[in-house]
């Protein structure tokens, strides 16, 4: 069963780890952390920022991916998004599909947003794939908008809405509980 559960203090040398991972970085449009001491700000700083609020994917128990909300306190009522799957083992197996179906309750339902949005790499189909199974849909494209490692990348601007989200929600519960994903 895959399922969200808040950030623990244990939990920052675990995302340091994985965000230094590279199939994780090679999709991330910032660098990864430099040092732990500088992760470890980020972390202190995520935790105790009302604007942003991550969470662990976990899988049967055992911590598998990160997923982050942010802009939560913003007048537009649209909060930015971004998860990955740190470990190997988890990859392709579903966990990815089922974070974004209980993430995407949590911004909806629980923090009250219009609309969820992300950007991702445009050479990023599988993310590409994943979110447009989730009702994202394109919004817009930037051309070169972003350096890593040395070389431009264009970006795909996603966005889902939470009257899309409601069309969808039932329909993709009943299939990752016929999974056995999430629970009933």
């Amino acid at each position: 069963m895959i399922e969200l559960r808040d950030l623990q203090d244990d939990d920052s040398d675990r995302l340091f780890a994985w965000r230094r991972e590279p199939e994780v970085d090679r999709w991330m449009s910032g660098p990864h952390p430099e040092s732990a001491a500088l992760h470890a700000l980020w972390f202190e700083k995520l935790r105790a920022d009302t604007d942003r609020c991550g969470w662990i994917i976990g899988s049967a128990g055992e911590p598998v991916g990160f997923l982050l909300l942010a802009g939560l306190s913003g007048r537009h009522r649209r909060a930015e998004w971004g998860w990955y799957i740190g470990e190997a083992k988890a990859r392709g197996r579903g966990a990815g599909r089922a974070a974004q179906a209980l993430g995407l309750d949590r911004a909806f339902l629980e923090h009250d947003v219009d609309k969820v949005w992300s950007e991702v790499l445009a050479d990023n189909e599988v993310a590409l794939r994943a979110q447009a199974a989730a009702g994202f849909r394109r919004e817009g494209y930037l051309r070169r908008h972003v350096v890593k490692n040395g070389r431009a990348h264009d970006i795909v601007v996603l966005g889902v809405l939470k009257e899309e989200w409601a069309q969808r929600r039932d329909a993709a519960r009943r299939d990752l509980v016929k999974s056995g994903l999430i629970a009933a």
